[in-house]
């Protein structure tokens, strides 16, 4: 799984971006306020995860978001995801069981 891939925030952030659609890199070097060379190494390494193809028209290289592996992630993610929100579950029932009156004995803000 790519999760040393998406550690990187320069990385998320790039995935971020073509999310919202297919970018060059030098758009990509001007959003990430990266050199060229920085934000073609991130790209690269997103490329060998597979987290993101490249399509060359021309002289011009438009890099684009691959759903499949991140869908793999949120399948992955899938049993811790219902372990917080039982969790979480449990935090708003206690929460709704708690006096809200301010007149009982507690900590003063």
């Amino acid at each position: 799984m790519p999760f040393d891939v998406l550690a990187e925030p320069a990385r998320r952030h790039i995935l971020d971006l073509l999310l919202q659609r297919p970018h060059q890199v030098s758009e990509l070097t001007h959003h990430l306020g990266l050199t060229q060379p920085g934000t073609s190494k991130h790209l690269r390494v997103l490329r060998q995860a597979g987290l993101v193809t490249v399509r060359k028209d021309a002289q011009r290289r438009w890099y684009e978001l691959r759903p499949q592996p991140l869908a793999e992630i949120d399948a992955w993610l899938t049993p811790y995801r219902k372990l917080w929100n039982t969790a979480l579950d449990h935090l708003e029932h206690h929460l709704d069981t708690m006096d809200d009156d301010p007149t009982q004995d507690g900590p003063t803000p």
